[in-house]
């Protein structure tokens, strides 16, 4: 089985760079792959992509250094095992709202006797040809990041951080804004700045990694400044139109 360095980094305390995927291509999951980036996150909340499609995307990282990790719609454990099995070496968790929950989510993603994953990693295991190998490294190679993003996740938020097993809290600020009751395009707030203290602070308490998505070079410097560790730099869809806005605005402006 491949080694997760993204896992093995955050481990060490070190800090890791990708982006997240929404549009569902594998050519940009691929083109991405290539730029350096040290995880991708294909997304399965917020669009239609289904699981052959999140196949495709995965083996189009795979020929690269890039760790390929999914979020999966929910903690439903059928999701966090379909994605496991077709090669993803660990899952993005939104809406987790209580210890209870992450317990859960850590158990389904290790195998017996320390969890109650079901055993049947096809493309996982190179499709049976690694099959012993990837069942005796499996449970210490996945990644699980948990998504705080709710007033719930943050009543709860010591004993979420303590579950073992949890390697990245990331915040979900637009989620959260809105779950506390806060308009997410007003941003910043003095709630949800409290809120990134808190998460920061317990990061360091219990050696987890801190997420968080940015979308400019200096704001990676910022965020990485003030201790987040596991950070996105933008989604695929926001890189592109970044790119393209420019160059459309420069055009329009030729004509006024």
């Amino acid at each position: 089985m491949q080694s997760n360095t993204v896992r093995e980094k955050i481990l060490a305390g070190q800090s890791a760079i990708g982006s997240f995927l929404g549009l569902g291509s594998p050519n940009v999951a691929e083109l991405l792959a290539h730029v350096g980036l040290d995880w991708l996150v294909i997304e399965t909340e917020h669009n239609a992509l289904d699981m052959a499609q999140v196949e495709h995307m995965l083996m189009a990282v795979s020929g690269t250094n890039t760790v390929p990790l999914v979020r999966v719609p929910s903690s439903d454990p059928v999701f966090i095992q379909r994605a496991l099995d077709i090669g993803a070496m660990g899952i993005v968790v939104p809406m987790v709202k209580s210890a209870t929950e992450a317990e859960a989510i850590v158990r389904a993603t290790r195998y017996p006797p320390v969890g109650t994953r079901s055993f049947g990693p096809l493309r996982a295991s190179d499709y049976t040809v690694e099959y012993e190998d990837y069942f005796n490294q499996a449970n210490d190679n996945i990644l699980i990041a948990l998504i705080v993003e709710t007033a719930e996740a943050v009543k709860n938020l010591d004993v979420i951080g303590a579950v073992p097993g949890i390697d990245v809290l990331f915040l979900g600020m637009f989620d959260l804004c809105l779950s506390l009751g806060l308009n997410p395009f007003q941003m910043p707030f003095p709630e949800t700045d409290a809120v990134i203290e808190a998460v920061l602070a317990l990061g360091r308490k219990n050696d987890v990694a801190v997420g968080l998505g940015v979308g400019t070079p200096d704001e990676l410097r910022q965020r990485a400044e003030q201790g987040f560790t596991f950070l996105s730099y933008g989604t695929d869809y926001n890189l592109l139109l970044g790119a393209v806005r420019p160059g459309v605005s420069a055009f329009k402006a030729l004509s006024d």
